[in-house]
């Protein structure tokens, strides 16, 4: 895995305080097993609720994919509404979508209630396809327009062209309440204002047991314990034997993001527009200008949890595809994270037993999801609602073992393969 202290979002952040490790023991409302968006977003709402939280982390907040994402904030989830339906019904499928667009909006609104200037909010996202496809995403505007007040707005070949100076996109979809921003600035704002509303939160600790004590759990680390009626598991793409019931219901995906050197007059040739873009492929690139002329890229998925020698190189030849013009361009930085997807590409959100709830699976459209997330999860201990059920139909499905990381990577070189005919 590459040092976090490599990746373009730890190298502009704000706030470098460090939390200290658990020592001793305490006794909170409600334990969060994970320092990422989805246990922040827990913690964050339960303490405004007036509940005593504590969260803790294994290495630092927003170490894992939280804080090394592309920083895409949009309505959905991992997988569309014609496989959601195909779990539950149409009615829960539209409900669960409502959930994902509340979710942008508790994003937009953490900023702007704490005040997260260095979050570096950029409205418009842009989603372009390798293939000529406008009738598609013209009944696709018309369903999301009218069945959720989207505001989709749909971009011929030339309206793409005229703002990404490639020859390989035709058509595209611009969503105006879509934004992107500095996850990592964001994340460490939602545990300091849980700090400011007297909730803990604790780095460098590794939760190594969770163990029944009477009504409550008792959470122990090499330093000390945490006494809770609610634990709640988030650790994502790094969850590990603390839940196995957890660790065998998802699978760690890797992803990688590079960051170029300053383009300078070069990305008024490549790049038009503000918006943050993602493509069409199953495992798409996406991108976006960040520091006015540096490209952040990501793109690739693979089940291999440790970094290729060569992954630099990988996204380059993504990104020199896609636009020739780069072919100069120097890389400055590139890492990766680890992202947890369940095989019905859905998070796992809900009650595992009496106290003990699971709040991940966020992989492929975490920034909304972790906030609802962590919502709904939070509404479920404090009595306030029920509506962490809607995602009962996507449970802790076995992700397969070795057998399932195998499947995973085949089905995606296939995909590879399939987008690459359907694009010549």
């Amino acid at each position: 895995m590459s040092a976090y202290i490599d990746t373009f979002y730890r190298r502009t952040l704000v706030d470098e305080r460090r939390y200290p490790p658990l020592s001793g023991e305490i006794a909170v409302d409600a334990c969060i097993i994970g320092g990422g968006l989805a246990g922040l977003s827990t913690g964050l709402e339960l303490a405004r609720a007036g509940r005593k939280v504590a969260v803790i982390e294994q290495h630092r907040i927003a170490w894992g994919a939280s804080g090394r994402n592309g920083g895409f904030v949009t309505a959905g989830y991992a997988t569309g509404l014609d496989n959601i339906r195909k779990r539950t019904n149409a009615a829960d499928a539209d409900s669960l979508y409502r959930l994902s667009i509340e979710g942008v909006e508790i994003v937009r609104d953490n900023i702007a209630t704490l005040k997260i200037a260095r979050a570096d909010v950029t409205p418009g996202i842009l989603r372009v396809i390798r293939h000529d496809g406008a009738d598609g995403l013209k009944a696709y505007q018309a369903e999301m327009n009218g069945r959720f007040g989207e505001k989709l707005e749909f971009r011929d070949r030339a309206a793409v062209q005229a703002e990404l100076v490639s020859d390989a996109y035709h058509q595209g979809l611009y969503d105006p309440d879509g934004f992107h921003f500095h996850p990592l600035n964001y994340a460490r704002a939602l545990a300091a204002e849980i700090v400011r509303l007297d909730g803990a939160v604790f780095e460098d600790t590794t939760a190594l047991n969770v163990a029944r004590q009477g009504a409550a759990h008792l959470v122990t680390s090499a330093g000390g314990k945490v006494t809770a009626p609610h634990v709640v598991f988030a650790g994502g793409g790094y969850t590990d034997a603390v839940s196995t019931k957890l660790q065998r219901a998802y699978l760690p995906i890797a992803t990688y993001v590079l960051l170029t050197e300053k383009l300078g007059d070069l990305v008024q040739q490549t790049i038009r527009t503000k918006a943050a873009i993602g493509d069409d492929r199953r495992a798409g690139d996406y991108y976006r200008l960040v520091e006015g002329d540096r490209i952040l890229w990501g793109g690739r998925i693979t089940t291999r949890t440790q970094d290729p020698a060569n992954l630099a190189q990988q996204l380059r030849r993504q990104m020199v595809g896609t636009y020739p013009q780069l072919k100069d361009v120097k890389i400055e930085a590139a890492w990766s994270g680890l992202m947890s997807y369940a095989r019905h590409l859905m998070p796992q959100i809900g009650r595992l037993e009496d106290g003990l709830w699971s709040c991940t699976a966020f992989g492929g459209h975490g920034m909304n999801t972790t906030a609802i997330g962590g919502k709904v999860v939070a509404e479920a201990i404090t009595g306030m609602s029920d509506r962490y059920r809607l995602y009962a139909p996507f449970g802790l499905d076995w992700n397969g073992g070795p057998f399932g990381r195998a499947a995973v990577q085949l089905t995606y070189w296939a995909y590879q393969a399939m987008d690459a005919w359907r694009e010549r």
